[in-house]
């Protein structure tokens, strides 16, 4: 059973809206980021910093992530079409990212 509003640490609830577009992207950063929903809003509003940091447990995320999507198109699952390119296109950009700081060239 949940504990009472009031005895709770976080107690208040904030609400907005977003287009399909804006939740495919904040869905697609929630999955990569490793956070709990509730941490990466937090962070996002109060402006700290979201990172996905790169390392065997991001490579573990990323196949995890591909292995989602791949699930998803093989089951012909289109309503989340928004969030697969999201996701893909987010970590096309992770991977530029790394490629520039290692000095890598894109092949």
């Amino acid at each position: 059973m949940a504990c009472k509003r009031e005895a709770r640490f976080r107690r208040n609830t904030i609400a907005f809206w977003v287009s399909d577009e804006e939740k495919a992207q904040v869905e697609a950063g929630i999955i990569l980021s490793g956070l709990s929903k509730g941490d990466y809003y937090r962070k996002a509003v109060l402006g700290q910093e979201v990172t996905v940091t790169a390392g065997n447990y991001m490579s573990n995320r990323v196949a995890k992530v591909l292995e989602q999507i791949l699930d998803h198109l093989k089951n012909g699952n289109t309503e989340d079409v928004k969030l697969l390119m999201e996701l893909i296109k987010q970590l096309l950009e992770i991977r530029q990212s790394e490629n520039a700081v290692a000095g890598n060239r894109s092949v």
